[in-house]
């Protein structure tokens, strides 16, 4: 009786010690050595030992023994790695609605060409709601990249009164905010800046504290001369005149995600607003969300700033034509993109509301009249 219950301690001793020792892993579809010692953190080498009768292909439903070199641990890592989701595919993006390539592109940070050549039937098919396109494996998209590992700074208020000839923009880059955010800190600006009006800005200590040592240590700036300082109330009919401004690329890349943010919008015969734009309605809005005003229509706008030539057409300039058989100019777009003597720009069309064209189709070639520069 005794040596009975001696045998039956010592096996569920060995028992205990060999639960303790592996765990019991049942082999799914899938499975292999390498996917095992990888799952469980452990050598394929320790998995062959524990199991020197395995076969070489796994069969379903079998049940091997894996290490268990540390119990809660690997336990844990175990669960982990099963529960856990599969990281989405790279490289694919769902078309949703009113986006567009030239949109996608600068999502990605690709070019157009790029994304039609990761996709050929964009060529025939055009992009569709819903549409999965590949993006070439070397873009980032911008919401994507992450975010910079950097200590909260100490946010405060600081009073600032405007000055004559003073713009949103110009206020709003001081800050270093945008002029969406300078208006949410003070709606009472949104329709008009008044001068004399004390704005509360909300901004870094470092800022708030450069800012001061600035003013200190420098009489501030003349804000008619001042180069950062937008044009405001501009009705040029001089086309020598070039609206000059501090950092003028950033201002142009502003320009062109406020117009094309309107992409989809429908056409309106004289039309300024989401209800509708015509072509010069759409320039106008575009332009008056930075200061700048612009003359009312497209022939009148095709008498400000500088011509230039096709071939030194760049992003931001406004593009004109004569459409419809007219004489004089008739038609006016913003350039987004020119490559390999392509221009392509922004634009409320009659027949499209507001698109991207470019003057590489037949309509556009034809009917161009010139490129003005207004920024610079």
């Amino acid at each position: 009786m005794i040596f009975r219950f001696t045998v039956l301690f010592l096996f569920f001793s060995l028992s205990v010690f060999s639960q303790d020792k592996y765990i019991r892993h049942k082999i799914s579809k899938g499975d292999n050595m390498s996917v095992l010692a990888k799952k469980y953190g452990v050598k394929t080498k320790d998995i062959a030992e524990a199991n020197p009768d395995a076969p070489k292909i796994l069969k379903l439903n079998s049940v091997l023994l894996i290490p268990n070199k540390n119990k809660a641990v690997t336990a844990k890592t175990a669960v982990i790695v099963s529960n856990s989701a599969p990281p989405a595919t790279p490289g694919s993006h769902e078309v949703l609605a009113k986006e567009t390539l030239w949109g996608i592109s600068k999502k990605y940070n690709v070019s157009v060409e790029d994304l039609k050549k990761a996709n050929p039937l964009l060529e025939t098919e055009g992009l569709k709601i819903g549409q999965q396109i590949t993006i070439p494996s070397n873009a980032i998209a911008e919401t994507e990249k992450p975010a910079e590992t950097s200590s909260a700074p100490t946010d405060v208020e600081v009073s600032r009164e405007v000055q004559p000839k003073e713009t949103k923009y110009a206020i709003a880059k001081e800050f270093g905010i945008s002029v969406a955010e300078l208006e949410k800190q003070n709606p009472a600006i949104k329709k008009k800046l008044n001068v004399g009006y004390v704005l509360t800005i909300r901004t870094s200590k470092e800022k708030a504290d450069s800012l001061q040592a600035l003013s200190q240590n420098s009489q501030i700036k003349d804000p008619v001369s001042s180069p950062e300082v937008a044009a405001e109330n501009i009705v040029v009919k001089d086309s020598s005149t070039v609206i000059r401004v501090e950092n003028s690329s950033d201002l142009i890349d502003r320009l062109i995600e406020s117009a094309t943010g309107n992409i989809g919008t429908r056409y309106r015969s004289g039309g300024t607003t989401k209800a509708g734009f015509d072509c010069s309605g759409l320039m106008i809005c575009t332009f008056n969300n930075f200061d700048i005003r612009l003359p009312r229509s497209s022939i009148e706008q095709s008498r400000i700033g500088m011509k230039v030539s096709a071939n030194e057409a760049q992003k931001g300039d406004l593009i004109f034509f004569k459409t419809n058989g007219r004489r004089h100019i008739n038609h006016v777009g913003m350039v987004v993109e020119v490559a390999d003597g392509e221009i392509k720009f922004v634009h409320s069309s009659t027949h499209g509301g507001v698109m991207i064209s470019s003057t590489k189709e037949a309509y556009y070639g034809r009917n161009f009249s010139q490129v003005n520069r207004v920024l610079q």
